[in-house]
């Protein structure tokens, strides 16, 4: 399952291209269209009300639809993290779904770039608890690295 998001777009590509045989369910219609003409890759876009400026799906039917998959793995995209509230987006309506989505996933992987650390989005999205993985640039600060390590969160840099 893959939230949206530059990041997330450019692993639903590298997917698509590489994997035979493979499911990405998405929330994201720009990620659906993106990939649309891989020929092993089945695509499974959410229902739900249309953000267009994002080209997201929000909203109870989105959540409905992600809580009817059970998926092993998740990858979100982020817009902030601070130690003491999380990772947080900057928008109500994409929170909401990410939690469900997180719910119906065995792992859930944070794809970002360095510059989110220390910063605070608008809405708390999810605790470092329920985080398995974050891939991110060596640019990520010690004190973000070194507090998820020492909680059980893999890093991964690229």
């Amino acid at each position: 399952m893959i939230e949206s998001g530059s990041s997330c777009t450019l692993l639903a590509e590298e997917l698509a291209a590489s994997k035979r045989d493979i499911t990405i369910i998405t929330n994201s219609a720009f990620i659906a269209a993106y990939i649309r003409d891989a020929s092993y890759c089945q695509v499974v876009l959410l229902g739900g009300e249309y953000q267009k400026n994002s080209q997201v799906t929000v909203g109870p039917v989105t959540k409905m639809d992600a809580a009817y998959f059970h998926v092993d793995k998740l990858f979100i995209g982020i817009d902030g993290y601070d130690i003491e509230k999380g990772f947080s987006g900057s928008d109500l309506m994409r929170a909401e779904v990410v939690k469900t989505m997180a719910q119906s996933a065995n792992h859930t992987i944070v794809l970002t770039d360095s510059s989110k650390f220390n910063r605070k989005g608008l809405v708390p999205i999810l605790g470092y608890e329920q985080i398995y993985c974050v891939v991110t640039d060596d640019g990520i600060p010690d004190n973000c690295h070194n507090f998820l390590q020492n909680h059980g969160v893999r890093i991964e840099t690229v």
